[in-house]
C-alpha cells in the first residue's frame, strides 16, 4: 500500500477566543504535498482565524500547528510560506514591475534572482505588456493576479489563499486557477478559503468543511458525499409539454414541462423510468443526470439558516 508523505501542514486542536466568543474551538487538519485543499464554512466558522493562525498572524490560545513537521511559533522561520490575502495588498501608485520587485525584496529574495522572478511573474500572470502601468488603473481581475503574484516571489512550499476568486469574471477567475496549477506544478501545495462550492467541488482536493470553530469534515468529494447525503442521483426530464397524468416514481411542479426522480443505479434504473414516462404519452426533449453536489453536503452539515 502506498504511504502518503508526511503533511507540510498540521494543525491539532486549534483553540482561539476573542473575549467571551471561541473563533475556534478545537479545529484539525491535515494539508500534504501537492494538494490544493478547500476550506470552506459559513461566515463565522473561523476560517480566517485559522489561516491567520497559520500565517503567524494570531496566537492560538490551545492546540498546535506544526509547518513541515517544526512547530509554529514566534521564532519559526516562515520563509517556505506565502500568503495571498482577500483584501488586494498591492501599492496603487507602483507599476506591477515595480510592486514585484518590492515584494520581492521584502520575501527576502537574493538581489541577483529578483528580475528573474519578476519577469517569471509577469508572464505568469499575463501582464507583461502592462509592466509599465500603475496598479491603480488596472481591472479587478488583473489586481487579483497581481496580488497573488506578489505573494509567491519567494517560490513558497506552503501558499494561503483568502478568496483568491472574490469579486472577478469568469475569464479571470480562470486565469486565477491556471496560475495555481502551475504553483503545484512547481511543487507547492495550497489551502484556500472559498465561498465558491462549485469552484470548490471542481477544483479542490481535499475539501475540509468548518463551523463553529471545527472541522466538522473533511474527505474527497465521493467521501463526503457517502458520510453524509448518500450516492443517489437526480435524474430530470425536460418534456415537450406538461404531463397529463402523474408518473410513477416521479414529481413536477403542476402545468411544468418537467419531472424529477432520484436513481441510485443510473444504468439499471434510467432505462425503466424513461420508458415510464414515455408510456404516460410525454415526448422528452432532453434528460440532465446529476450526482450529489457539494452544495447538497455543506447544507446538510452546516444547516440553511443565514449566518450574519
Amino acid at each position: 500500500m502506498r504511504t502518503m508523505a508526511p503533511p507540510v501542514l498540521r494543525v491539532t486542536d486549534a483553540r482561539k477566543s476573542f473575549g467571551s466568543i471561541p473563533a475556534l474551538d478545537g479545529a484539525s487538519l491535515e494539508l500534504h504535498p501537492g494538494q490544493l485543499m478547500a476550506l470552506l464554512g459559513p461566515n463565522g466558522a473561523g476560517k480566517t482565524t485559522l489561516v491567520r493562525a497559520i500565517a503567524g498572524r494570531v496566537r492560538l490560545d490551545g492546540g498546535t500547528i506544526e509547518l513541515f513537521g517544526q512547530p509554529v511559533n514566534g521564532s519559526l522561520d516562515r520563509a517556505a510560506l506565502g500568503v495571498v490575502p482577500q483584501e488586494v495588498a498591492i501599492y496603487p501608485l507602483l507599476t506591477a514591475r515595480e510592486n514585484l520587485e518590492l515584494f520581492a525584496h521584502l520575501h527576502g529574495v537574493p538581489r541577483a534572482q529578483v528580475k528573474r522572478r519578476v519577469d517569471w511573474a509577469l508572464d505568469w500572470t499575463g501582464l507583461g505588456e502592462r509592466a509599465r502601468e500603475p496598479s491603480r488603473r488596472f481591472s479587478g481581475g488583473m489586481r487579483r493576479r497581481l496580488n497573488l503574484a506578489c505573494g509567491v516571489m519567494h517560490e513558497p512550499r506552503l501558499v494561503l489563499l483568502d478568496e483568491p476568486t472574490v469579486g472577478v469574471d469568469p475569464q479571470s477567475r480562470e486565469r486565477i486557477y491556471e496560475m495555481l496549477v502551475g504553483l503545484r506544478t512547481a511543487g507547492a501545495s495550497l489551502l484556500l478559503t472559498t465561498h465558491q462550492l462549485e469552484e470548490a467541488e471542481a477544483r479542490c482536493d481535499p475539501i475540509v468543511i468548518l463551523d463553529h470553530g471545527r472541522a466538522i469534515a473533511a474527505g474527497t468529494l465521493a467521501e463526503l458525499v457517502a458520510r453524509t447525503v448518500g450516492g443517489r442521483r437526480t435524474v430530470t426530464f425536460a418534456l415537450e409539454t406538461p404531463p397529463a397524468a402523474p408518473v410513477a416514481g416521479l414529481s413536477g411542479e403542476p402545468d411544468a414541462p418537467v419531472l424529477r426522480g432520484e436513481l441510485g443505479d443510473v444504468a439499471a434504473e434510467l432505462p425503466a423510468m424513461l420508458a415510464r414516462v414515455e408510456a404516460a404519452g410525454c415526448r422528452v426533449r432532453d434528460i440532465e443526470v446529476r450526482g450529489p453536489s457539494l452544495q447538497a453536503v455543506f447544507l446538510h452539515l452546516t444547516g440553511r439558516e443565514l449566518r450574519e
